[in-house]
Protein backbone atom coordinates (compact mmCIF):
# COMPACT_ATOMS: atom_id res chain seq x y z
CA UNK A 1 0.00 0.00 0.00
CA UNK A 2 1.08 3.44 -1.24
CA UNK A 3 1.62 6.50 1.36
CA UNK A 4 2.02 10.19 -0.32
CA UNK A 5 3.08 10.66 -3.90
CA UNK A 6 5.66 12.98 -2.59
CA UNK A 7 6.78 15.28 0.68
CA UNK A 8 6.55 18.33 -1.77
CA UNK A 9 3.43 20.79 -1.09
CA UNK A 10 2.51 17.91 1.65
CA UNK A 11 1.30 19.28 4.72
CA UNK A 12 2.42 17.50 7.63
CA UNK A 13 1.57 18.15 11.54
CA UNK A 14 4.44 17.00 14.05
CA UNK A 15 4.13 16.47 17.78
CA UNK A 16 7.10 16.62 20.13
CA UNK A 17 8.51 19.34 17.29
CA UNK A 18 11.08 20.95 20.27
CA UNK A 19 13.81 18.92 20.29
CA UNK A 20 15.14 15.22 19.53
CA UNK A 21 13.51 13.69 16.92
CA UNK A 22 10.73 16.00 16.06
CA UNK A 23 12.90 18.85 15.93
CA UNK A 24 15.55 17.11 13.57
CA UNK A 25 11.88 16.01 11.53
CA UNK A 26 10.53 19.30 10.99
CA UNK A 27 12.96 21.28 8.86
CA UNK A 28 13.71 18.24 7.12
CA UNK A 29 10.03 17.74 5.64
CA UNK A 30 10.44 21.69 5.23
CA UNK A 31 13.87 21.25 2.76
CA UNK A 32 11.21 18.43 0.80
CA UNK A 33 8.88 21.22 0.64
CA UNK A 34 6.16 19.97 3.03
CA UNK A 35 4.19 22.97 5.29
CA UNK A 36 5.11 21.65 8.93
CA UNK A 37 2.69 22.74 11.82
CA UNK A 38 4.98 22.05 15.22
CA UNK A 39 3.22 20.69 18.15
CA UNK A 40 5.33 20.95 21.64
CA UNK A 41 5.07 23.15 25.30
CA UNK A 42 7.99 24.83 24.96
CA UNK A 43 7.25 27.70 22.95
CA UNK A 44 10.82 29.35 22.74
CA UNK A 45 12.06 26.10 21.22
CA UNK A 46 9.11 25.52 18.94
CA UNK A 47 10.19 29.43 17.69
CA UNK A 48 13.40 28.28 16.47
CA UNK A 49 12.36 25.43 14.87
CA UNK A 50 10.30 27.34 12.98
CA UNK A 51 12.85 29.51 12.29
CA UNK A 52 15.14 26.66 11.02
CA UNK A 53 11.62 25.44 8.88
CA UNK A 54 11.23 28.95 7.48
CA UNK A 55 14.65 28.72 5.78
CA UNK A 56 12.72 26.30 3.31
CA UNK A 57 9.70 28.39 2.92
CA UNK A 58 7.26 30.08 4.11
CA UNK A 59 3.50 28.63 5.57
CA UNK A 60 4.91 27.00 8.57
CA UNK A 61 2.95 27.35 11.89
CA UNK A 62 3.39 26.51 15.66
CA UNK A 63 1.23 25.75 18.14
CA UNK A 64 2.58 25.48 21.88
CA UNK A 65 0.27 22.50 23.41
CA UNK A 66 0.77 19.85 26.39
CA UNK A 67 0.21 16.95 25.41
CA UNK A 68 -0.92 15.44 28.32
CA UNK A 69 -3.89 16.43 28.00
CA UNK A 70 -5.49 14.34 25.48
CA UNK A 71 -8.77 16.82 24.84
CA UNK A 72 -5.94 19.59 23.72
CA UNK A 73 -4.41 16.75 21.28
CA UNK A 74 -7.56 16.87 19.71
CA UNK A 75 -8.30 20.14 19.42
CA UNK A 76 -4.79 21.40 18.08
CA UNK A 77 -5.42 18.69 15.38
CA UNK A 78 -8.41 20.34 14.29
CA UNK A 79 -7.04 23.51 14.22
CA UNK A 80 -3.93 22.53 12.54
CA UNK A 81 -6.64 21.08 9.50
CA UNK A 82 -8.18 24.53 9.79
CA UNK A 83 -4.94 26.75 9.19
CA UNK A 84 -3.52 24.59 6.24
CA UNK A 85 -6.89 23.50 4.66
CA UNK A 86 -5.94 19.77 5.17
CA UNK A 87 -3.70 17.30 6.88
CA UNK A 88 -1.90 15.15 4.34
CA UNK A 89 0.27 13.39 7.41
CA UNK A 90 0.54 13.45 11.02
CA UNK A 91 3.52 12.28 12.98
CA UNK A 92 2.69 11.59 16.61
CA UNK A 93 6.43 11.79 17.90
CA UNK A 94 5.28 13.37 21.37
CA UNK A 95 6.59 11.59 24.19
CA UNK A 96 7.69 10.88 27.62
CA UNK A 97 10.34 8.53 29.59
CA UNK A 98 9.72 7.08 32.73
CA UNK A 99 12.67 5.10 34.25
CA UNK A 100 11.38 3.59 37.89
CA UNK A 101 10.91 0.68 38.89
CA UNK A 102 7.35 -0.75 39.30
CA UNK A 103 7.65 -0.89 42.81
CA UNK A 104 8.35 2.66 43.22
CA UNK A 105 5.31 3.57 40.45
CA UNK A 106 1.98 4.65 41.47
CA UNK A 107 -1.11 4.85 39.29
CA UNK A 108 -1.18 8.55 39.38
CA UNK A 109 2.34 8.26 36.73
CA UNK A 110 1.26 5.33 34.68
CA UNK A 111 -1.73 7.04 33.41
CA UNK A 112 0.71 10.62 33.28
CA UNK A 113 2.73 8.54 30.94
CA UNK A 114 -0.39 6.72 29.04
CA UNK A 115 -1.87 9.70 28.82
CA UNK A 116 0.91 11.57 26.98
CA UNK A 117 2.48 8.63 25.03
CA UNK A 118 -0.59 6.39 23.97
CA UNK A 119 -4.33 8.89 24.57
CA UNK A 120 -2.68 11.76 22.82
CA UNK A 121 -1.80 10.16 19.94
CA UNK A 122 -4.81 8.23 19.89
CA UNK A 123 -6.95 11.41 20.43
CA UNK A 124 -5.15 12.97 17.69
CA UNK A 125 -5.67 10.85 15.15
CA UNK A 126 -9.27 9.95 15.68
CA UNK A 127 -9.57 13.42 15.52
CA UNK A 128 -8.52 13.80 11.92
CA UNK A 129 -9.42 10.53 10.80
CA UNK A 130 -13.12 11.22 9.75
CA UNK A 131 -11.55 14.23 7.53
CA UNK A 132 -8.94 11.87 6.25
CA UNK A 133 -11.50 9.08 4.78
CA UNK A 134 -13.36 11.48 3.30
CA UNK A 135 -10.81 12.63 1.34
CA UNK A 136 -9.82 9.45 1.67
CA UNK A 137 -6.30 10.03 1.47
CA UNK A 138 -3.51 10.98 4.48
CA UNK A 139 -0.87 8.83 7.03
CA UNK A 140 -0.93 8.81 10.30
CA UNK A 141 2.87 8.19 11.60
CA UNK A 142 3.24 6.93 15.38
CA UNK A 143 6.40 6.79 16.94
CA UNK A 144 6.90 4.19 19.14
CA UNK A 145 10.07 2.38 20.74
CA UNK A 146 11.81 -0.79 20.95
CA UNK A 147 9.99 -0.61 24.49
CA UNK A 148 7.20 -1.16 22.86
CA UNK A 149 8.14 -4.41 21.22
CA UNK A 150 9.67 -5.55 24.03
CA UNK A 151 9.77 -5.24 27.85
CA UNK A 152 12.37 -2.81 29.27
CA UNK A 153 13.28 -3.18 32.67
CA UNK A 154 13.22 -0.50 34.79
CA UNK A 155 10.45 1.09 32.49
CA UNK A 156 7.23 -0.92 32.87
CA UNK A 157 5.39 2.12 32.56
CA UNK A 158 6.62 3.78 29.49
CA UNK A 159 6.98 -0.07 28.27
CA UNK A 160 3.22 -0.16 28.55
CA UNK A 161 2.73 3.51 26.67
CA UNK A 162 4.50 2.06 23.44
CA UNK A 163 3.23 -1.16 23.45
CA UNK A 164 -0.27 -0.19 23.41
CA UNK A 165 0.69 2.50 20.57
CA UNK A 166 2.12 -0.22 18.80
CA UNK A 167 -0.68 -2.44 19.41
CA UNK A 168 -3.14 0.51 18.58
CA UNK A 169 -1.27 1.24 14.99
CA UNK A 170 -1.18 -2.38 14.12
CA UNK A 171 -4.59 -3.02 14.16
CA UNK A 172 -5.59 0.37 12.96
CA UNK A 173 -3.78 0.03 10.03
CA UNK A 174 -5.94 -3.26 9.36
CA UNK A 175 -9.14 -1.97 9.92
CA UNK A 176 -8.15 0.86 7.49
CA UNK A 177 -6.53 -1.33 4.76
CA UNK A 178 -9.00 -0.92 1.91
CA UNK A 179 -9.43 2.86 2.40
CA UNK A 180 -7.01 5.07 1.19
CA UNK A 181 -5.46 6.25 4.84
CA UNK A 182 -2.32 4.63 5.30
CA UNK A 183 -0.51 4.02 8.94
CA UNK A 184 3.30 3.85 9.78
CA UNK A 185 4.81 2.67 12.93
CA UNK A 186 8.27 3.73 13.61
CA UNK A 187 10.39 1.57 16.26
CA UNK A 188 13.23 3.34 17.02
CA UNK A 189 15.83 1.84 19.61
CA UNK A 190 18.54 3.77 21.27
CA UNK A 191 18.53 7.50 20.00
CA UNK A 192 20.32 10.14 21.15
CA UNK A 193 17.66 12.93 22.60
CA UNK A 194 17.00 14.61 26.10
CA UNK A 195 14.65 11.30 26.67
CA UNK A 196 17.81 10.34 28.80
CA UNK A 197 18.13 12.64 31.04
CA UNK A 198 14.83 13.97 32.63
CA UNK A 199 13.62 14.86 35.63
CA UNK A 200 12.02 12.41 37.61
CA UNK A 201 13.58 9.32 35.86
CA UNK A 202 16.14 7.25 37.11
CA UNK A 203 19.57 7.14 35.71
CA UNK A 204 19.80 4.58 32.64
CA UNK A 205 21.32 1.75 32.87
CA UNK A 206 22.37 2.04 29.10
CA UNK A 207 24.80 4.73 27.72
CA UNK A 208 25.11 3.78 24.01
CA UNK A 209 25.72 3.88 21.71
CA UNK A 210 23.06 6.25 20.63
CA UNK A 211 21.54 6.86 16.58
CA UNK A 212 21.49 10.15 15.88
CA UNK A 213 17.84 11.59 15.73
CA UNK A 214 18.25 12.24 12.27
CA UNK A 215 18.26 8.57 11.68
CA UNK A 216 14.68 8.48 12.48
CA UNK A 217 13.63 12.01 11.27
CA UNK A 218 14.93 10.18 7.72
CA UNK A 219 13.32 6.87 8.43
CA UNK A 220 10.49 9.40 8.59
CA UNK A 221 10.15 11.32 5.83
CA UNK A 222 11.08 7.34 4.06
CA UNK A 223 7.99 5.86 5.18
CA UNK A 224 5.66 8.58 4.35
CA UNK A 225 6.08 8.33 0.53
CA UNK A 226 7.20 4.09 0.54
CA UNK A 227 4.96 1.12 1.26
CA UNK A 228 5.68 -0.99 4.34
CA UNK A 229 3.75 -0.58 7.60
CA UNK A 230 6.83 -0.60 10.81
CA UNK A 231 10.52 0.34 10.20
CA UNK A 232 12.87 -0.02 12.84
CA UNK A 233 15.66 2.46 14.11
CA UNK A 234 18.53 0.87 13.55
CA UNK A 235 17.54 -2.49 12.85
CA UNK A 236 17.18 -4.06 15.67
CA UNK A 237 13.89 -6.33 14.72
CA UNK A 238 15.98 -9.49 15.41
CA UNK A 239 15.84 -8.72 19.35
CA UNK A 240 12.38 -8.41 19.66
CA UNK A 241 12.15 -11.91 17.17
CA UNK A 242 14.28 -12.93 19.85
CA UNK A 243 12.32 -12.71 22.55
CA UNK A 244 9.07 -14.08 21.23
CA UNK A 245 10.98 -16.97 20.25
CA UNK A 246 12.47 -17.32 23.79
CA UNK A 247 11.69 -14.72 26.29
CA UNK A 248 12.65 -16.65 29.72
CA UNK A 249 16.39 -16.34 28.07
CA UNK A 250 15.12 -12.87 27.02
CA UNK A 251 14.46 -12.01 30.22
CA UNK A 252 16.85 -12.96 32.25
CA UNK A 253 19.52 -11.58 30.43
CA UNK A 254 17.81 -8.00 30.61
CA UNK A 255 17.61 -8.54 34.32
CA UNK A 256 21.50 -9.79 34.01
CA UNK A 257 22.36 -6.09 31.95
CA UNK A 258 20.72 -4.08 34.51
CA UNK A 259 22.08 -5.65 37.76
CA UNK A 260 25.75 -5.27 36.36
CA UNK A 261 25.51 -1.59 35.25
CA UNK A 262 23.84 -1.03 38.62
CA UNK A 263 26.49 -2.89 40.24
CA UNK A 264 29.61 -0.65 38.66
CA UNK A 265 32.92 -1.91 38.24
Amino acid sequence: MSALATLDGARVLVTGASSGIGAALAPMLAERGATVGLVARRTERLAQILAACEAHGDGHRLWSVDLSDPDAAAAVALAAWDRFGGLDAVVNNAGQPMRRRVQQLDLATVEAVMRTNFLSPVALSLAVLPRMLERDAGVIVNVSSLGGRLGIANEAAYSASKFALSGWSEAMAMDLWSTGVEVRLITPGAIDTEIWDQPGNDPAPYDGPFEPAATVAQTICDALVTDGFERYVPDLKAIAEFKTSDIDTFMAGAVSFVSDKEAGP
